[in-house]
């Protein structure tokens, strides 16, 4: 085998997956059929939960920023704003962040932990037998030639038009684009910013400032017919959108880059099929909206990457694979949902307006702004059926049991940590939080996988953050997978079921 697994596509969501395997002790190649990097930033930032999620591996700093990136505590859906620290600890997430930086930044991590990148391969068949065989046989195109990679695993990261499904046969259903709309990074123009938006009666617009002269401008036509895959857009064409839609002439300036993108939604029938997963675009694409498929992407990769590299080293049964798609399918579900009421509300025209209004008006509300800040930061996810319940049977009744566990700081017995630094390196963390000998005791089979951590929480806190738990196991993507109160009942089942057999069974 050449590796563990073979990761196609070198974007946000393969770059992540790639330092997930190696945290969990895979072997990852990476290809992308590009010889370098693009350098162009379709994406601009990524929500809340995404920025958790870098935090969570400690990847924060490497953005250059120190701790902190810039973010707002004003978002908006579908072009109606509000504040979203309605929801606790909610933002609208990092903006200003090209996605090119993060992919520098995801590179970079996942090499240094001994990802290899190969650039210039473009995948060009995947073997028959990656549906029962033991292995799957990619054909690849390199300036040198075509040759075969083999590998026991391979998840296609390679975008909305991904080769990897097509190849190996997963449907991709959904609605065709009705419209097209275009961004470019032009130069030369004194644009005044319009970050969420703005509805006019001919379309809608947006700009944003990057530096260095360049600005960010998204143009949205009424009436602008879609595109197919392979057509092109010129400054020109762009420059003649947003005159007609807010009168101002950019014609004199110039365009480092143009492109377009269309309302398209689908969502693939299977994020697994064998020993062939995907993730990202590859298995979801929808209107942009706060950058929202980026951070999905990078969520997906944080689900699978640890599963996979248990699989792959033999640390948990295959078994684990099937909850990939059982847990983000209806995160991908709900992810086209939402943009596409959103694009019904940014971009219907004047015969969307009452409906502009009627949200308007519900955002007033705190109930309201804390559901829609929750669905558009994805700080709302839930994982139902994580203790191993079914749905309606009476599981999962802690209210952490399934959702991200938030960044809460800790006192150890010689430290001071906080709940996403403990999961840095990669690794399930059990968290007592009383100091009950026992909870090592029936954790200490899973050593190596599972690293028990005794830490004492503000009496506020673990009210508030905790739900009143004393014990609290956290998967390496930081989700909650069992919660004790006093008890150590229900820990080892659920210690199986998502890290393996126990050492010595």
């Amino acid at each position: 085998m050449d590796a563990d697994v073979i990761v196609v596509g070198a974007g946000p969501t393969g770059l992540m997956l790639a330092g997930e395997l190696r945290l969990g002790g895979a072997e990852v190649i990476v290809l992308d059929k590009l010889p370098e990097p693009t350098g162009q930033s379709r994406g601009l930032g990524f929500t809340a939960r995404a920025m958790e999620v870098f935090d969570q591996r400690g990847l924060l700093p490497r953005f250059g920023q120190g701790e902190t990136l810039e973010v707002s505590p004003v978002g908006h859906f579908g072009g109606v704003q509000f504040d979203f620290t309605a929801l606790q600890g909610a933002h609208f997430g990092a903006r200003g962040i090209p996605q090119s930086q993060t992919e520098a930044v995801l590179a970079a991590w996942a090499t240094d932990l001994g990802a290899e990148i190969r650039r210039g391969y473009e995948v060009l068949a995947v073997a028959d037998g990656f549906l029962d065989g033991d292995h799957v046989e990619v054909t690849v195109g390199t300036a040198d030639g075509v040759r075969q990679l083999r590998a026991p695993y391979l998840v296609g990261c390679d975008g909305g038009k991904s080769t990897v499904r097509k190849l190996v046969g997963i449907d991709f259903p959904g609605t065709e684009a009705t419209r097209a709309m275009f961004l470019a990074d032009v130069t030369g123009l004194d644009l005044k910013p319009r970050y969420l938006g703005e509805t006019l009666p001919n379309g809608m617009v947006m700009a944003a400032p990057l530096g260095e002269g360049v600005h960010r401008i998204i143009v949205c036509p009424h009436g602008a017919a879609a595109r197919s895959a392979d057509d092109t857009v010129t400054f020109e064409e762009v420059a003649k959108a947003w005159e007609h839609i807010t009168g101002e002439d950019i014609s004199g300036g110039g365009a480092e880059w143009v492109s377009f993108f269309s309302d398209a939604t689908r969502q693939a029938a299977q994020y697994r099929r064998g020993r062939v997963l995907l993730a990202g675009d590859a298995a979801h694409i929808h209107l942009p909206a706060g950058g929202q498929g980026l951070s999905t992407g990078v969520q997906d990769a944080a689900n699978l990457g640890w599963k996979l590299a248990a699989v792959v080293t033999s640390r948990a049964d295959e078994a684990l694979l099937d909850t990939y798609h059982a847990e983000r399918h209806p995160v991908g579900r709900r992810l086209l949902m939402n943009t596409r009421a959103q694009g019904m509300v940014f971009l219907g025209g004047d015969q969307a307006e009452p409906l502009r209004r009627i949200i308007t008006e519900l955002t007033g509300h705190d109930t309201v702004r804390r559901h829609l800040a929750g669905i558009v930061s994805h700080l709302d996810i839930r994982y139902d059926g994580i203790d191993g319940s079914e749905p309606g049977d009476g599981g999962s009744t802690h209210p952490l049991l399934g959702r991200r566990l938030g960044k809460t700081p800790l006192t150890g017995p010689d430290t001071e940590t906080d709940t996403f630094a403990l999961l840095h390196a990669g690794h399930a963390v059990l968290l007592d939080l009383v100091g009950d000998p026992g909870l090592r005791e029936a954790a200490a089979p899973w050593a190596g996988r599972v690293d028990v951590v005794t830490v004492t929480a503000r009496t506020a806190d673990r009210g508030a953050v905790f739900a009143g738990a004393q014990a609290v196991l956290v998967r390496p993507d930081g989700h909650v997978a069992w919660t004790g109160a006093g008890a150590v009942d229900g820990l080892a089942t659920a210690l199986a079921r998502w890290f393996g057999e126990p050492a010595g069974h």
